[in-house]
């Protein structure tokens, strides 16, 4: 079964030489210059944001958590004795 994606088109501008020089690269891949591109984005948008990612480690902190009780609590006299 297979699904069909929206696909967006975009246009990039860049100076006639890097063009040259991506077309030339891509054909030594065997590949295009938009597969490329494409590729490129790809893996730039599904980097994790910081704020995302500290998200996810705090989610996966507090699932690792496997027991906790507030009565378990140190007393005051223990959390204030020096040894």
């Amino acid at each position: 079964m297979r699904y069909c994606e929206s696909m967006k088109n975009i246009t990039v501008s860049v100076d006639d030489e890097t063009y040259r020089r991506a077309r030339i690269k891509a054909a030594a891949e065997d590949t295009s210059v938009s597969a490329i591109v494409k590729r490129f984005l790809t893996e730039f948008a599904a980097e994790e944001a910081p704020f995302e990612r500290m998200k996810r480690e705090e989610a996966e902190l507090r699932a690792s958590i496997q027991s906790f009780r507030a009565g378990d609590r140190l007393s005051r006299d223990e959390v204030h004795s020096r040894r």
